[in-house]
């Protein structure tokens, strides 16, 4: 995608005006979105005319746009440009990290966080591309449970490590402002491979660190 000035028709024959800011677009794509959009507020009996909507088909596509980055992000290559070799097999947690994600049933927000560790086996990799492996597919329409394998698979396949351990905690806003309107439930999923599955004492262990205030 190449770097677009701000300047983009709203779906409704409207161009916006003032500073320029450049930003990252298929400008193609956010003009179709925003056209489609432009559409849905009229089904939905909103006037797309009027002041406050006037640029709203196109913040919308572009936000829906940033919200599901995570498809044109390659996960394993995250991995693979921070990997060095390194003599250490013990475990490597990165827990506590921001998620946000799109329940793919309601394209309403799932977020929450995500606690990840792995033993290495010969290879780790930098603490924040462990992050940005979250982020790659949580950035995309999701269920939690299909997120998680997601995650650890990825750290399995791309490291070789001993074992990977993933938990997801996630608050799911299809549950909570709409159907069942449940506003403090909580989503727990986890995941594990190796080690992880093989030794109930390293698992229990992970679920303490996880669970325990160090700092």
């Amino acid at each position: 995608m190449a770097n677009k000035i701000e300047k983009i028709n709203d779906g409704a024959g409207h161009v916006s005006e003032g500073y320029n800011k450049i930003e990252t677009w298929n400008a193609e794509t956010i003009q179709e979105m925003a056209t489609m959009y432009h559409r849905i507020l009229e089904l939905l009996g909103e006037d797309p005319e009027r002041e406050g909507l006037l640029r709203t088909p196109v913040r919308v596509a572009k936000s829906l746009h940033y919200m599901t980055r995570g498809y044109n992000q390659n996960a394993c290559e995250i991995i693979n440009s921070a990997k060095f070799k390194e003599d250490y097999k013990q475990m490597v947690i990165v827990k506590d990290i921001d998620l946000y994600s799109l329940c793919e049933h309601h394209m309403l927000p799932f977020y929450g966080r995500a606690h990840v560790a792995y033993i290495p086996n010969g290879y780790i990799t930098g603490l924040s591309k462990i992050a940005r492996v979250v982020e790659a597919f949580s950035r995309r329409l999701q269920v939690q449970e299909r997120l998680t394998v997601q995650i650890r698979d990825c750290l399995q396949e791309c490291l070789s490590p001993l074992g990977v351990a993933v938990v997801i905690e996630a608050q799911h806003m299809c549950m909570q402002i709409r159907g069942i309107q449940k506003q403090n439930s909580v989503t727990t999923t986890s995941a594990f491979t190796g080690i992880f599955l093989d030794k109930l004492n390293t698992r229990e262990e992970f679920i303490h660190l996880i669970g325990t205030k160090l700092h």
